[in-house]
């Protein structure tokens, strides 16, 4: 199967705190039968946390560079956002309660490449009928 992580997923892993990530969703992660998928949005959301110090701060990164490498050394492939991934963008329906326009942007990428997506954030349940696939991260 193939996975795309959140941002959320990804700062767990980087920084080691697979007690926030639920039994089932480490099972998937454990997998490597599994390809696991990051938006080049989400990479982009992870450099600025580490910029703005809200990593952990036990961090063993000591600059972007390494934790991009951590990142290809897990083997998780980034995706770059396409023309393909903007048109289900600027098709998407945008949930009341939901105003985070880089989750629209990785929800979009998830969708077009219909590859499923977990994440902690309850609120991408509002796009299932628009046809995400998601997997909540019950913490």
């Amino acid at each position: 199967m193939r996975y795309y992580l959140d941002t959320n997923i990804l700062v767990f892993i980087l920084d080691n705190e697979y007690d926030n990530l639920h039994s089932d969703i480490r099972v998937i992660l454990e997998d490597y039968a599994n390809s696991l998928f990051i938006s080049s949005i989400v990479l982009q959301e992870l450099v600025l946390l580490f910029r703005l110090g809200k990593l952990n701060p036990k961090s063993q990164y000591k600059n972007e560079k390494d934790l991009i490498k951590k990142v290809e050394e897990l083997g998780i492939e980034i995706v770059f956002f396409s023309k393909n991934n903007l048109s289900t963008y600027l098709n998407l329906s945008v949930s009341e309660n939901h105003k985070d326009m880089n989750d629209h942007l990785i929800i979009s990428q998830a969708i077009s490449e219909k590859i499923d997506l977990i994440s902690s954030d309850r609120k991408f349940e509002d796009y299932r009928n628009q046809g995400l696939k998601f997997i909540y991260n019950r913490r």
